[in-house]
């Protein structure tokens, strides 16, 4: 081997343990409406910064359960702002830490095509089988399609046609397998780039529930980790916003 290549390969060997050096992973805890804008932000973390996101989905309140019993996440992105402010009050999380994210929408969705109009007006003529919704008691989305069925009037005529998801992402899986002939879920779940992946969709008005603030908060596990400060960074950055934008989320 010439003496330069082997300067070469000990000059590229140098870099790669500097860079893997200078890499973490974030443990992010992560409100499952928000699973698919999460894997695109873990990869452009990856691609950005050279540091890794290890995502964990569940409903808000079943991560926050385990966030209090010692999971070792280092970041909790939430569906709501109040299960980060009351870590912050417990001293879960670093002070200050906390920040709103992102606005979400709420969808009333089918896999079927033509079931669900764009006024909602399908949950009046009560023509069809299952309705699925997340547990309101975990899921701030669930809590939003109960809010919205209140408002609507529509919620004893509509209760014995519900069947209850424990997270947005089990109430999607209901409704994507036939289980339920449609739901409310996240627009994010079913929307990308602004346009509809399947099915026939209503997009929810938000006057019809409470506003979806989705805080995220950096835990005291996380506070010393550059991957955490690296993946909230991103959260803020317009490019990070832009993503989100285009999963359906309202960004300010």
């Amino acid at each position: 081997m010439k003496p330069i290549t082997r300067i070469l390969l000990a000059l590229a060997a140098a870099l790669a343990l500097a860079c893997a050096a200078r890499a973490a992973e974030v443990n992010v805890a992560v409100a499952t409406n928000f699973a698919e804008a999460a894997r695109a932000l873990a990869a452009l973390l990856q691609q950005t910064s050279g540091h890794s996101a290890r995502l964990s989905f569940g409903a808000t309140g079943a991560l926050y359960a385990q966030i209090k019993n010692g999971a070792p996440f280092d970041v909790f992105l939430a569906a709501d702002d109040q299960r980060p402010a009351r870590l912050e009050r417990e001293g879960a999380a670093v002070p200050g830490s906390r920040f709103t994210y992102a606005a979400g929408r709420l969808a009333l969705w089918s896999a079927q095509p033509g079931l669900v109009d764009d006024k909602g007006a399908v949950l009046k003529s009560g023509g069809f089988g299952k309705l699925a919704i997340a547990n309101p008691g975990n899921a701030p989305y669930g809590a939003a399609a109960m809010q919205t069925m209140d408002k609507l009037g529509l919620r004893a005529a509509l209760q014995p046609k519900l069947v209850t998801g424990e997270s947005i992402g089990q109430t999607y899986g209901f409704i994507a397998s036939g289980n339920a002939a449609l739901g409310f879920v996240a627009l994010s779940q079913v929307q990308q780039g602004g346009r509809l992946k399947s099915g026939s969709v209503w997009i929810v008005p938000g006057s019809l529930h409470a506003p979806i603030v989705q805080d995220a908060v950096l835990l005291e596990r996380g506070r010393a980790n550059p991957a955490a400060a690296a993946w909230l960074q991103l959260l803020r950055s317009p490019r990070g916003k832009q993503l989100m934008r285009e999963y359906g989320y309202e960004v300010d």
